[in-house]
């Protein structure tokens, strides 16, 4: 069922009504519609197919330190919500809160699609989809199964603060995953891509190669042997340097988790050299063109681009207003919420490893023994430890790029390992895409994007065999 248009003008004026009876140091009210489309095949059954649309919202409010928080389904009684959130907060015995200060905005952000998704009939995206599953499925009898998922969504958010922002912001967001698992004998192995975006449904269109190329690749993944273990000079794709930078180091600004662990409050101290000149990192949804993009956060702050490493030293962290009051810093328009259902926390946006001027001919040219390393299947993150799966990897030998390996498992601690990195390649490269997210506190799938080039990268921890020497 799609939502019927609402009325901008008379949507305001109910949000002006209700605010009138706010009780409280600050109240804000979030109002959401959105259309979701999910289609997914498994091997040659059509798994899921369908459309959501919603309307509905919350209210936030702040008593004396406290917080009042309240989500709804529709428009009705919005006043009554208000004051409902107003009282909560009143119960709530909270330590002081300071939001940092930002000035109100009025603004009405339109979307920028080259072809909007919602213009494509369900139909379509259904053939287009089973087109490309089927090119993995026939591509060779050792493909044992496939899985492609595709979601879009379309957003329209209505900001408004006791402040005085008045904010409509609209979003659309799209994706596909394509994967191929193949079998031989006891032998299983899998390919991933992700495609989509945030530009519009013309980036689902002319994949028929990447689908095809995730199955001849998991096919020739089957003739890897198991990696021997050991140390290793690594060289990680951008793909992978970018789930690296996301994983393992972005979530350690998030200021909402750092302000509450004294010990690594303690790590992440601005100033800190954390890597050599070359390495710089940042994040930020004014950057445009990509899933971690937008104007406004959901506390309606500007958004920027947040450098957090510059020339190897700990310069910035990602905050949200309550955070920047608390920690005595800036915004930094990383406050956001995966729904109405939610409030706004601190979350990254796009995340990168910035781009160096090392060719990758020359990164891998004097390394003896070493190992390619490329994409990740995820990993696992405990304070400053981490634990990737390489989705494909190969040996390096005498500068050259080898046979292929399986089985690579990265591990180590971030902050060892952002001071053992030797090169950055120049040839960054942003992921985006894929129906996939960053998930915190609950909140899961949000849409963020990363990047960096690729990264060389001595004394890495390879999991396997055992390596001779």
């Amino acid at each position: 069922m799609k939502n019927e248009p609402r009325d901008e003008g008379a949507v305001l004026a109910k949000i002006d009504e209700a605010l009138k009876a706010a009780r409280a140091d600050f109240v804000e009210i979030r109002l959401e519609e959105s259309e979701t489309t999910r289609i997914s095949f498994r091997g040659q059954l059509l798994d899921e197919i369908g459309a959501l649309s919603s309307f509905g919202g919350c209210v936030r409010a702040l008593v004396r330190g406290g917080w009042g928080f309240v989500s709804f389904d529709g428009l009705d009684d919005l006043a009554e919500r208000v004051r409902d959130a107003c009282n909560y907060a009143r119960l709530v015995n909270g330590e002081r809160v300071d939001l940092a200060p930002v000035e109100p905005v009025v603004d009405n952000v339109k979307l920028n699609l080259t072809s909007d998704p919602r213009a494509v009939s369900l139909s379509e995206k259904k053939r287009l989809l089973s087109d490309y599953n089927q090119i993995m499925i026939e591509f060779s009898p050792e493909i044992q199964t496939t899985m492609v998922a595709y979601l879009d969504s379309y957003k329209k958010k209505y900001y408004a603060t006791s402040e005085g922002s008045r904010i409509i912001q609209e979003s659309s967001n799209m994706g596909a995953n394509f994967v191929a698992i193949a079998r031989r004998q006891d032998t299983v192995q899998q390919c991933f891509a992700t495609a989509g975006g945030i530009t519009g449904f013309d980036s689902m269109r002319g994949l028929e190669s990447r689908a095809e190329d995730v199955a001849r690749r998991a096919v020739e993944m089957l003739d890897a042997r198991p990696v021997t273990g050991g140390k290793y000079t690594v060289v990680i794709d951008p793909g992978l340097a970018g789930v690296f930078i996301h994983e393992a180091f972005g979530h350690l600004s998030e200021s909402d988790f750092l302000y509450e662990n004294e010990r690594l409050k303690g790590i992440m101290t601005l100033g800190r050299r954390f890597g050599s000149d070359i390495l710089n990192v940042f994040d930020g949804a004014a950057i445009p063109g990509h899933r971690g993009s937008y104007k406004y956060d959901d506390e309606g702050v500007a958004a920027q681009k947040t450098y957090l490493i510059k020339d190897g030293i700990l310069v910035g962290r990602l905050h949200s207003r309550e955070t920047a009051g608390k920690m005595g810093e800036r915004p930094t328009g990383n406050a956001r919420a995966i729904n109405y259902r939610h409030r706004p926390i601190v979350r990254m946006t796009n995340t990168a490893i910035e781009g160096g001027t090392t060719s990758f001919h020359d990164m891998i040219s004097d390394i003896k023994e070493g190992i390619y390393a490329i994409e990740a299947y995820g990993g696992q993150t405990a304070a400053e430890m981490f634990t990737f799966s390489a989705m494909e990897a190969f040996m390096i030998r005498d500068g050259k790029i080898a046979e292929r390996v399986r089985d690579v498992v990265l591990t180590g601690n971030v902050f060892e390992t952002l001071k053992n990195i030797e090169c950055i390649g120049n040839d960054f490269a942003w992921k985006d895409g894929g129906v996939g997210g960053c998930g915190k506190g609950g909140q899961f799938p949000l849409p963020v994007a990363d990047g960096g080039p690729h990264v060389r990268i001595r004394d890495v921890v390879v999991g396997g065999g055992q390596k001779n020497g």
